[in-house]
């Protein structure tokens, strides 16, 4: 048996899979049948409790004694799918996901023996998840890890992959004359998408300030991916006339959270020259970005899924000497700032988090603001910690 992290993966040895999710509430469980461009091809791909079955995929309900379960048998899903999701969201209407740590555990259907299980990290406002996924891979089917969460619940997952999710239109009423023979009651529908937009910030309306431990998607309708981005840093002294001497870095993780490369003053270029450090600022004097670190997201290799970019005090000076400290991603191509997160608080510490860029499996990457404080003076100590923010 396996225990995966967020972006694992395992070959499937079997061709029927059978996917459950546990937690300490009840949850509903769903899944998704996508094609090449993370979309369904119609509602019918939409596999949940009022619409049990698929081509290839079945829903099992527990009703609410045992998990509620996917099954996917792989020899029978349609030519174009590609991948399967398999998502979750809290039976109740409303609650979230804090304190809650749900388990999804993947079973060979035919014998219920256990073949990995995944338990997402950190949760909080999050209302539905999507949890595991079933992929196609060169001709072979595997399965990964995902814990991508949604804050309003199983329609904001729904709508995000083409699903049509309407507000029932009422049925008219029947004259008070008319007597009516009774009949069963209908079947409850799918509960309609919010009016608002799915649960992620994106880039649509332009240029995001984030808060501390806000994520943004870094992708604009009708907009092709970001390809080439900047990440600049900068920060003041904030003692007039001292100079502070800070390194900015940023270190490259796989799937599993290794440790694949770390860019930063002594080694300006990584992963075969995707990653780039403008050089070392000695004082922090003067306006705009006192260091830059580019990335061609479109020339990163497929097992970078994770960036984590930092800034420390090798001679040892402590933030709270530091001054209006920020990162800001800009696209290389326009020069345009399209993200900013200003540093709003310091404390005596020689390291700091300030932001992570992490792929997610649609291709699409997402930035989410850190502002954490760390003991290290060095990029190589920040490499643990680092990892444990991902």
């Amino acid at each position: 048996m396996t225990a995966m992290t967020p972006g694992s993966n395992i070959p499937l040895p079997v061709s029927r899979v059978t996917v459950d999710v546990t937690a300490p509430v009840r949850l509903d469980v769903s899944s998704l049948l996508l094609t090449a461009d993370g979309k369904v091809r119609s509602d019918d791909d939409f596999i949940f409790y009022n619409q049990p079955s698929g081509p290839g995929v079945t829903y099992r309900s527990g009703g609410g004694t045992t998990p509620d379960a996917i099954t996917v048998d792989t020899a029978a899903v349609p030519p174009g799918i590609e991948k399967i999701v398999v998502t979750a969201s809290p039976d109740a209407a409303g609650q979230s996901f804090q304190g809650i740590e749900p388990t999804a555990t993947i079973r060979n259907a035919d014998d219920n023996t256990v073949l990995a299980t995944f338990t997402p990290p950190r949760l909080g406002t999050e209302t539905a998840l999507v949890i595991v996924e079933v992929y196609l891979r060169n001709g072979a089917w595997k399965a990964r890890a995902v814990g991508q969460g949604y804050a309003n619940g199983l329609a904001g997952i729904a709508t995000d992959f083409g699903v049509s999710v309407e507000e029932p239109t009422p049925a008219p009423q029947p004259a008070a004359a008319a007597p009516q023979a009774p009949t069963a009651p209908p079947v409850p529908p799918m509960p309609p998408a919010p009016p608002a937009a799915t649960g992620k910030i994106n880039l649509d309306k332009g240029r995001v300030s984030l808060q501390k431990n806000q994520t943004v998607s870094l992708v604009k309708g009708g907009a092709p991916l970001l390809s080439l981005v900047q990440m600049g840093l900068g920060w003041e002294p904030a003692f007039r006339g001292k100079d502070i001497d800070l390194d900015a870095s940023v270190i490259a993780y796989g799937p599993q959270r290794n440790h694949i490369d770390s860019c930063y003053f002594g080694k300006l270029s990584i992963v075969n020259g995707a990653i780039r450090h403008s050089g070392d600022n000695l004082t922090g004097e003067g306006g705009g970005d006192d260091e830059v670190i580019t990335v061609d997201l479109g020339r990163l290799p497929q097992d970078v899924t994770g960036l984590v970019f930092t800034v420390n005090s090798f001679s040892g000076q402590k933030f709270t000497e530091v001054a209006k400290a920020y990162c800001r991603l800009i696209d290389a191509a326009s020069g345009e700032e399209l993200v900013r997160f200003d540093l709003t608080s310091a404390e005596p510490q020689t390291g700091v988090m300030m932001a992570k860029l992490i792929k997610q499996f649609s291709g699409e990457w997402e930035m989410t603001a850190l502002g954490t404080f760390v003991k290290s003076r060095t990029v190589r100590s920040m490499v643990k910690p680092a990892a444990e923010s991902l």
